[in-house]
């Protein structure tokens, strides 16, 4: 079983079932993937087709006698797959069965050549998950080659051990096929299951079509349904499907994957929902370099002198009230953050008190790379933050001497925590054990293109 199941996860590597992913992805499945697996996927095949032989019955005078049939070693020395315009995965696998025949007075040992062709059918499972059959199995059989040109078996005893043989692998070879295709099946309903996005918030992946199948590819639509404290919270819906232009990306990559502006719009939104783009920035007020206290607010304010002619500290509540915007333009991609921040004092008896609130633009570069599994990202200001005052309990405020404060103490720690939320990361279409290799990030207008090879870790 263990080694069925090692197929089949390398079988995976055929499948758009490779992954799924956020609304208005398209995955694609190139050749290169079929020539990785025809590579990998030799030694599992040969373990699997080591099927049991039950014993021939040899006619011995008037009555027969059971002799024991033993396959002692299968040798895949080519293994070609590709692609079924509208169907699927095609196989074809040169076999050298050795073949061990207990005969007394001395056993006999055979090489049984087979071709062996399968087609494997792909289509949308009714819980959202790829579903793979075989739809045709055949076996082709050639002369079997005896070890011992010397051995006494009688020719006709070797058509009969040959005729027992070939019986037991039409129907073994291809039963065993179809169980390992059965288990892969299994393995792939994981995919729907929850995905950690943080600590109070997952992914579910699905199928929202049957997959396009090619000559050259296999490609499909995925959805995900993104949850919150268990709960699912709504997407905007695009009313224009994204669809992934044909030549994008690295030729000859394994995998193509395309994520479009709901990819992005979605990770936010839950980000946004879960609360963790919520920053609250502090003051040391022992601290030699702390700007964030009333001593420094009033210097810039006089009201706050006056209401605190000794220092206290000061934070800053930066809240998120709605959700961040990502352009994404060709060869650049950016981010907008706009916050409303509460400036808060502690009082003489250690409860906080409003000053004053003001609201504010951020605008970021956003630089996106891939590590195993995860798209992350890393973001750096461009240009001044913009700063309005909303309300204000301390009199009026100038702006403009208020500006380089803000901007100092806000922009590192708002940079130190969008960076390390980002570098945690949205879960890509994967499949267990399987990892993006050496991607390659493409901004294009209006959506993102991964090219990457895959590397199975067992």
């Amino acid at each position: 079983m263990a080694q069925v199941c090692r197929l089949g996860l390398l079988l995976v590597l055929l499948l758009p079932a490779v992954g799924a992913s956020m609304p208005g992805t398209v995955i694609r499945l190139n050749k290169a993937m079929l020539s990785y697996v025809s590579k990998v996927g030799k030694d599992p095949l040969q373990q699997a087709l080591q099927v049991p032989v039950p014993y021939f019955l040899e006619q011995r005078g008037e009555g027969f006698q059971p002799t024991r049939i033993q396959i002692l070693d299968v040798h895949v020395p080519r293994l070609y797959l590709n692609f079924i315009d509208g169907l699927g995965v095609r196989l074809r696998a040169a076999a050298n069965f050795t073949v061990k025949v207990f005969r007394a007075p001395e056993p006999l040992e055979l090489v049984v050549p087979v071709v062996l062709l399968a087609d494997a059918h792909v289509a949308q499972g009714s819980i959202g998950t790829p579903v793979v059959s075989i739809s045709t199995c055949l076996l082709l059989f050639n002369k079997a080659i005896v070890f011992d040109d010397t051995h006494s078996a009688p020719p006709e005893l070797l058509v009969l051990v040959q005729q027992h043989i070939r019986a037991v692998l039409r129907n073994k070879a291809c039963l065993s096929i179809s169980n390992l295709v059965q288990s892969l099946n299994v393995h792939l309903g994981t995919l729907i299951g929850l995905k950690p996005v943080g600590p109070e918030s997952q992914i579910r992946y699905f199928m929202i079509n049957a997959p396009n199948i090619t000559k050259d590819y296999i490609s499909l639509d995925v959805n995900a349904v993104l949850f919150l404290l268990s709960k699912p919270i709504p997407i905007p819906v695009n009313s224009t499907p994204f669809t992934l232009p044909e030549h994008v990306g690295t030729s000859g990559a394994m995998v193509t994957l395309g994520l479009s502006q709901d990819v992005f719009d979605s990770a936010l939104l839950l980000l946004q929902k879960a609360g963790t783009l919520n920053l609250d920035v502090t003051g040391q007020l022992k601290s030699k370099d702390n700007l964030l206290n009333t001593s420094m607010l009033g210097q810039l304010i006089p009201e706050v002198a006056h209401q605190f002619p000794e220092p206290m500290p000061v934070v800053l509540k930066a809240r998120l009230s709605s959700t961040p915007e990502v352009m994404i333009h060709t060869n650049n991609a950016t981010l907008q953050l706009q916050p409303y921040i509460e400036v808060l004092a502690v009082a003489s008896n250690s409860a906080f008190q409003s000053l004053f609130s003001i609201n504010v633009t951020v605008n970021l570069s956003l630089q996106l790379s891939v590590s195993r599994v995860k798209l992350q990202g890393t973001t750096s200001v461009l240009g001044d933050i913009q700063l309005t005052v909303a309300s204000s309990n301390v009199g009026s405020i100038e702006m403009h001497k208020l500006r380089a404060l803000i901007n100092t103490v806000f922009k590192k720690p708002l940079l130190d925590h969008l960076n390390a939320l980002l570098r945690i990361g949205v879960t890509l279409p994967n499949v267990v054990n399987l990892n993006y290799d050496n991607p390659e990030i493409f901004i294009r207008e209006g959506y993102v293109v991964v090219s990457s090879e895959l590397s199975y870790q067992s």
